[in-house]
């Protein structure tokens, strides 16, 4: 390993990725494979996570799969005493996984509403409470959150998604303010526009793409490949002594008017 290097290294770690089948989710365990890391990717399909994991692993990178639904607590638990059981640690948690509702706000209903808090807030909460068991035991863990830039600056039709994620947000300051004591960070990546499944409906719709290009500084949609950078960053030694914090990767349209 090159001088310098050593930084951004997770030779020896391992990562737990909610939502990893494909997008974010697997761009990032990609970037974090790449740079050692063994990755236990989550999803609800097994043959699409074992699809993902034998890619990776056709490029000599350590992956695992670890189906099941973030908002089972018995299910999420076991699957991380299994991932314990089978490496002696788990070192970094990224809980990506998430859901998306559009409706006018009349038309939202008490369920829709449950059901987005209950994946995209609720589950990230306790994925963290359990992956922290053996966080705190061994003196040391990363734990980073999705969250988006419409918990900055909201959007209509939204509210669900909006509410979930600025949640997420304060959740990332209330446990990087408790757990950094036993040598665990907790931070926030905060995406802007990617060329996702979760986005497919506005990738669709020729006017808006154009409107959000005009606004990118950088003139572009995000890849998910572009998460991979801030994701190794946070979860590596690199950034030892940050947390709570949120990091926005939106080509710069949080920044310009």
């Amino acid at each position: 390993m090159t001088a310098g290097n050593w930084l951004f290294s997770l030779d020896g770690r391992v990562a737990l990725l909610t939502g990893a089948s494909r997008g974010l989710g697997l761009a990032m365990a990609e970037g974090l494979a790449e740079v050692g890391a063994t990755v236990v990717l989550n999803g609800r399909n097994l043959d699409t996570l074992e699809a993902a994991a034998s890619t990776l692993r056709g490029r000599g990178l350590k992956a695992e799969t670890s189906p099941f639904d973030v908002t089972d607590r018995r299910a999420a638990q076991a699957a991380m005493n299994s991932i314990v059981a089978r490496h002696e640690r788990l070192d970094i948690l990224i809980a990506n996984a998430g859901i998306h509702h559009r409706a006018a706000l009349a038309d939202w209903t008490p369920e829709a509403w449950d059901q987005i808090l209950a994946v995209n807030l609720k589950a990230c909460f306790f994925l963290a409470q359990e992956a922290t068991v053996s966080m705190r035991r061994q003196g040391y863990g990363r734990i980073l959150f999705t969250t988006s830039i419409t918990g900055i600056l909201g959007r209509g039709t939204i509210h669900g998604y909006v509410a979930s994620k600025s949640g997420l947000a304060g959740l990332t300051r209330s446990l990087a303010a408790e757990l950094g004591e036993h040598g665990i960070t907790c931070n926030a990546i905060c995406p802007g526009y990617f060329e996702t499944d979760l986005n497919t409906p506005l990738l669709k719709d020729e006017a808006f793409v154009a409107r959000v290009n005009s606004r990118v500084p950088l003139r572009r949609w995000g890849k998910p490949r572009d998460l991979a950078g801030a994701a190794v960053f946070l979860a590596s030694d690199a950034a030892s002594y940050i947390t709570g914090q949120q990091i926005v990767v939106d080509g710069g349209f949080t920044t310009s008017l």
